[in-house]
């Protein structure tokens, strides 16, 4: 009695430590009134609906931070980034999903903050809404095109961003190949990272790093965002009140947020998460039915598929999880490489004596993926000890991703051999092992958790 007496006043002193330092926050955080005089909207679910949005504000940004992370340039006054966040009502998972800024919108009737016209409801891109109205309009073209109902808002410019991952002592993030991105001056090398504020903003901003543009921006996102979950929870931050305080100070002494949302909000949320793991959050991207949809006096725009969202969008109204849980597959987890084995093509040759081992290489190799020409060969030289991958130098990274197949082999250039790649099979040969793209092409709607794009946590 005396033991469990002892634990009950322990748990109240923190929760009242915990309230005492959070409850000076609230004159910290600038208040907006998103919701204000707003009808009919879609009725209420379980759980919390979150509108996150990252704006490009910049003005408390130091000239020397502008150069350095390439800052520079007039805001737009818009929405870079939009995600709908629901943490559900017994506070054991979040399912993020992100509106992609592009989106084909179309607004409600409203009045220009700029201008103060009265506009009728029109086609927009999504991100123009928060131009022509602001918070309030943009949750109401949100509300308008999901019928999800959104219980807060919270604004995070570039300033809240990077204070935040500084007071969390960086967030760690991994890659398989070089990202260099001119435009932001993102340049990581292939490997681990431990990001600061300054260079997280160059990572989540970057859209010049493939052909995907915005999507793939958005996968980075997704994948920081659940790196930034797993530091948040397994630090101890959330355990602490006083470093949980200065958690939420850095956060909400530069965001902007709806008036309901404050020191009780950010107390319950934070005791839900104790118990969060990257494996309680999931992520998806809105799906995409048509992309560089045309809008006359609007332009290239993304049209969203209209039964695969509303079943993203069902999931949010009900509470239930985005997809259904996946069990964890047995045996080791495959090694992450940079290029997807269903696009390398692999001739086996069989470099020894041993009848059948090409065959044999040829099997395990195309059970892990790779594209092999099933028709193996013998090789000019039948003594060879030492598995080899040979490769044209062109094709570096995919030779990278099939040698990390075939444990101990060696790597081979072979000036002008073409996009076939050769594996000679030596008598070290004992098995393939199951690889898979560090960045797998993804499509709108795939949902995925976080614990399955967290550096370490596959």
């Amino acid at each position: 009695m005396r033991a469990a007496t002892a634990l009950s006043v322990v748990v109240l002193a923190s929760a009242g430590i915990g309230h005492a330092v959070l409850s000076g926050l609230d004159s910290d955080i600038s208040r907006v009134d998103p919701f204000k005089d707003m009808k009919n909207r879609p009725r209420a679910g379980d759980g919390m609906n979150v509108l996150m949005v990252g704006t490009d504000g910049r003005d408390r940004i130091s000239e020397e931070e502008r150069r350095r992370y390439r800052l520079g340039g007039a805001p737009c006054h818009c929405t870079d980034t939009i995600m709908i966040v629901h943490i559900s009502e017994d506070r054991e998972r979040a399912s993020v999903v992100s509106l992609p800024r592009d989106s084909y919108a179309l607004t409600p009737g409203h009045t220009d903050r700029t201008t103060g016209e009265q506009h009728r409801g029109h086609p927009v891109k999504l991100n123009a809404a928060y131009a022509e109205g602001g918070p309030q309009l943009t949750i109401r073209t949100v509300e308008n095109m999901t019928h999800v109902k959104i219980d807060h808002y919270l604004e995070v410019d570039f300033t809240s961003f990077m204070k935040t991952v500084d007071v969390l002592g960086g967030v760690k993030i991994c890659t398989v190949q070089p990202l260099k991105d001119s435009y932001t001056g993102l340049n990581l090398a292939a490997g681990d990272h431990t990001l600061m504020g300054g260079q997280a903003l160059q990572y989540v901003r970057a859209r010049h790093l493939d052909g995907a543009s915005d999507l793939s921006r958005m996968k980075r996102q997704q994948r920081f965002l659940a790196a930034l979950i797993d530091r948040a929870t397994s630090s101890g931050i959330l355990l602490n009140p006083l470093k949980f305080r200065d958690v939420t100070r850095a956060v909400l002494g530069s965001v902007r947020a709806d008036k309901g949302f404050g020191t009780d909000e950010l107390l319950a949320l934070g005791r839900a998460m104790r118990n969060f793991s990257p494996s309680s959050s999931e992520f998806t991207t809105v799906p995409i039915g048509k992309m560089g949809y045309a809008v006359k006096g609007v332009g290239s725009t993304l049209k969203w598929d209209p039964a695969k969202s509303e079943r993203i969008f069902d999931s949010l109204r009900h509470d239930k999880p985005l997809s259904a849980p996946r069990p964890k597959p047995a045996g080791p987890a495959p090694v992450r490489v940079p290029v997807d084995p269903k696009q390398i093509r692999v001739q086996v040759e069989n470099g020894t004596r041993t009848a059948g081992l090409g065959k044999r290489v040829d099997d395990a190799l195309a059970a892990t993926g790779f594209r092999t020409t099933r028709l193996p060969r013998n090789a000019a030289d039948r003594a060879v000890e030492r598995t080899v991958v040979a490769y044209d130098p062109r094709w570096d990274q995919s030779a990278k991703s099939l040698a990390a197949a075939l444990p101990g082999s060696e790597l081979r250039p072979v000036k002008g051999q073409g996009a076939t790649l050769k594996v000679i099979a030596g008598a070290d040969f004992r098995q393939a092992v199951k690889v898979r793209p560090a960045d797998p092409p993804q499509e709108s709607g795939t949902v995925v958790r976080g614990d399955e794009v967290v550096c370490g946590k596959e």
